[in-house]
């Protein structure tokens, strides 16, 4: 190891930089993200040393959305790396953005002198009660003896039970303490060693019992499933059960792919029919959130009954369902796959509730594609959605990661858009969070570097960092952004005359932007391949060449300003 041989004698003196470095090394860390400065540049030169990949972007809050998928698509903590005061504030969008969607994600920030805090020193915050309400576990090494121990207690918690947000506290006095090689030797043993083993309690047999039950007397059976099967590596497990039993199932939006969206058995595309009648659903990894209505009438019927599967107690008393399995989602399934195998059943295609959700998927698939076959001109949201689509399922396997954001953008996208692989899909998940695009984009093709990363972004979401595409064309990354660009938020002005008014009338609308803005001439201006379409030719010659290409690229779309509706599908919040 690098580090090892720059230390030529036992007693030589390391900081705490590199011991916080080495510690990261040692329990497991290969990747980083993160805007360096004082007091952590040294710490990041140390990490790259030691064999971890510091991706550096320009702004924390995308550094950190890129932390957070990391963590979801690998299993592991993404670690962001921020530096003291506005930079640990910024990095609370990426650590916040983990813990909703429950992805594991460790914040390591910089943070003033410990004995000069409370005079007003650079950078000043007390970091560790700002991260509290974004975090599960929170720790300051308050000495450079503590940093090893403190490292892995971030590194655990963080995938530990419900996966979450950690954050690790290293002010400046302890980044700059220094101790002798043998004793960070020592100190590393001793954390490692001393590794938390966190152990869920056992799920009982009668409990799997009753729901296989459930699902056996159940005359309309439904299973649903998020990204929570997807984090537990489930795929497999809900093949079994949903080709052995024959039971129809809805994924939530970064659900599908756990089973391919063109699975006969998908009730996707009649979403309202499956939920509004069904009388036993099998939720698993999915929360009764407002993505699923909280589970309640009238979207739900007033009867049904829930067995929820999730790896967090204390959600699964929020809920109150009829009946709740503790556990990884992987892992509960393989114990209702093997009480199934022992007393098999099957629904059969003939069964009338599998006929219903069939016919209805077919009738709803059939009245979109009328939509979607027609060529519009100025484009409307289906037509290129429709490109979009053929393109990439024209990549074959591995199929390529879609980061899909923006209102009308990101909706049409989730009905057209077709997934067929497991975790190929990342979008503004359970915060409905914009501006998580281009960092997400780089963490999948930093996790992934077999796929291609495809981005379908609406022009405000990628707005928000939309300079990290030097990031992009800095490491090469294989990550092609496409740009609905309608001219603003929704689609540019769209007020009644009578909304025009007041001593501001002239100024732009609240919801506009520049008219026809050349999004493809910044990606140009870092050396990357930028493309602007207003047709159906020039959008799939784009997708061609770019797709090819596997280089970073931004396609303009230029859409029809009045295509789409306000707020999307959420207009009823707005």
């Amino acid at each position: 190891m690098a580090g090892s041989e720059l230390q030529n004698s036992q007693n030589a003196q390391i900081d705490g930089n590199t011991l916080a470095a080495k510690s990261l090394s040692l329990f497991g860390a290969t990747h980083m993200f993160g805007v360096v400065g004082i007091p952590v540049t040294s710490l990041a030169n140390w990490a790259v040393q030691l064999g971890v990949r510091f991706i550096a972007f320009h702004n924390e809050q995308s550094a950190g959305y890129a932390a957070s998928a990391y963590g979801y698509l690998t299993g592991k903590p993404g670690i962001l790396l921020t530096v003291s005061g506005p930079g640990c504030v910024h990095g609370l969008a990426g650590l916040s953005n983990g813990m909703i969607n429950t992805w594991p994600i460790v914040m390591i920030s910089g943070s003033c002198d410990q004995k000069d805090f409370g005079r007003g020193d650079f950078q000043e915050l007390d970091q560790v009660e700002a991260v509290k309400p974004f975090s599960k576990f929170a720790v300051k090494a308050k000495d450079i003896t503590e940093v090893p121990k403190c490292v892995a207690q971030v590194l655990e918690r963080a995938v530990s039970g419900r996966p979450g947000g950690c954050y690790l506290d290293l002010p400046t006095d302890v980044l700059h303490q220094t101790i002798s090689v043998s004793e960070a030797e020592k100190l590393l043993k001793e954390a490692e060693s001393a590794k938390e083993t966190v152990t869920q309690g056992g799920i009982v047999n009668s409990d799997i019992d009753k729901a296989v039950s459930l699902l056996k007397e159940a005359k309309k059976p439904l299973i649903v499933f998020g990204k929570g099967a997807a984090y537990a590596r489930a795929e497999g497990e809900l093949k079994k059960l949903v080709e052995s039993t024959g039971i129809p199932f809805l994924p939530t939006p970064m659900g599908k792919g756990l089973l391919p969206d063109t699975h006969p058995l998908a009730a996707t595309a009649a979403r309202s029919l499956a939920i509004g009648q069904c009388d036993v659903a099998l939720v698993v990894g999915a929360r009764l959130n407002w993505l699923l209505h909280f589970g309640e009438p009238p979207k739900w019927s007033k009867d049904v009954k829930f067995v929820l599967v999730d790896v967090c107690k204390e959600e699964i008393e929020l809920r109150k369902p009829h009946l709740g399995l503790v556990g990884d989602a992987k892992k509960v399934l393989e114990m209702i796959n093997k009480e199934i195998k022992d007393e098999p059943f099957c629904l059969g295609k003939n069964h009338p509730w599998v006929e219903a959700i069939w016919k209805k998927t077919k009738d709803n698939v059939s009245k979109m594609e009328v939509q979607l076959v027609k060529d519009v001109v100025p484009f409307n949201f289906m037509t290129p959605m429709r490109i979009i689509r053929d393109a990439i399922l024209g990549v074959g396997s591995p199929a390529p990661i879609l980061v899909s954001e923006g209102a009308n953008t990101m909706d049409v996208g989730r009905a057209v858009l077709v997934q067929t692989e497991p975790r190929c899909r990342l979008d503004a998940g359970t915060w409905g969070t914009m501006g998580v695009g281009l960092g997400y984009c780089i963490a999948a093709a930093i996790a992934c570097p077999e796929r291609l990363v495809v981005a379908v972004e609406g022009d405000s979401g990628f707005g928000f960092s939309a300079v990290e595409v030097e990031t992009l064309v800095r490491y090469q990354l294989p990550v092609v952004m496409i740009v609905f660009n309608n001219g603003g938020v929704y689609g540019g002005d769209r007020r009644n005359p009578e909304e025009i008014a007041g001593p501001f009338k002239d100024d732009p609308a609240p919801t506009s932007f520049v008219p026809g803005a050349a999004y493809h001439k910044l990606m140009e201006a870092f050396r990357g391949k930028g493309y602007l379409v207003g047709t159906p030719e020039e959008l799939k010659s784009a997708l061609s060449e770019s797709f090819a290409a596997r280089k970073p690229a931004v396609i303009n779309v230029t859409i029809d300003p009045y295509a789409g509706a306000e707020s999307g599908r959420m207009q009823h919040k707005n």
